[in-house]
């Protein structure tokens, strides 16, 4: 009973904050709310006894990735007012889109009786069962190659990111290293020799 409020309780704040990244207007603020999705998912996972996935999640995601694309939302100086320009333009397939994967879900969790019963769902594992093991086991012999394509298209994404960064902007100042390991101090620096003066 307690493991069923539980994920109630998660399950609508993961969907709170889930709308939050998509409805709100500042990007800070959706990157914010995406946080609370991750850590709200990670405790979704340690309810299924999936408790590395859990972990990972918070890690990878969170002090990783979203730290990250926080950098790079603040960096882009993205016009806000610009992109809000086409959002009526693509509401209705957005709508669409989500009534489809609402449909979805309702025929997997009510016709096929699958239900919102935590327990059917994560059994009770035999002692010294581990997790890490058997997910490693997984990764590196069923799904070596997808595991080894994600991590190249993160790598991708964070080249991309670092290179948008690096474009000419309007005002942009960049560092001449040469320049500055060349200067000599009379260009840099000027004594001048004041006549002290007496103070009445």
């Amino acid at each position: 009973m307690l493991t069923t409020i539980l994920f109630y309780v998660f399950a609508t704040v993961l969907v709170a904050s889930a709308l939050g990244v998509v409805l709100s207007k500042n990007p800070v603020h959706a990157a914010l709310a995406l946080v609370l999705a991750f850590f709200n998912s990670a405790a979704l996972w340690l309810l299924l006894q999936a408790e590395f996935l859990g972990i990972v999640l918070v890690l990878v995601y969170v002090g990783a990735v979203m730290v990250l694309f926080l950098f790079v939302v603040m960096m882009l100086d993205i016009n806000i007012a610009q992109l809000r320009e086409g959002f009526t333009r693509y509401a209705p397939l957005g709508v669409l889109v989500a009534a489809i994967m609402v449909a979805e879900i309702t025929y997997v969790v009510w016709v096929r009786h699958l239900g919102l019963d935590l327990s059917s769902w994560a059994p009770a594992m035999p002692v010294g069962f581990s997790n890490t093991k058997a997910l490693g086991a997984l990764l590196y012999t069923d799904y070596l190659l997808p595991f080894q394509l994600a991590a190249v298209v993160l790598l991708v994404a964070m080249v991309a990111a670092i290179s948008l960064t690096m474009r000419k902007r309007p005002g942009y100042k960049q560092q001449d290293i040469a320049a500055q390991v060349a200067v000599r101090r009379q260009d840099r620096v000027r004594i001048m020799k004041v006549d002290s003066e007496q103070v009445r």
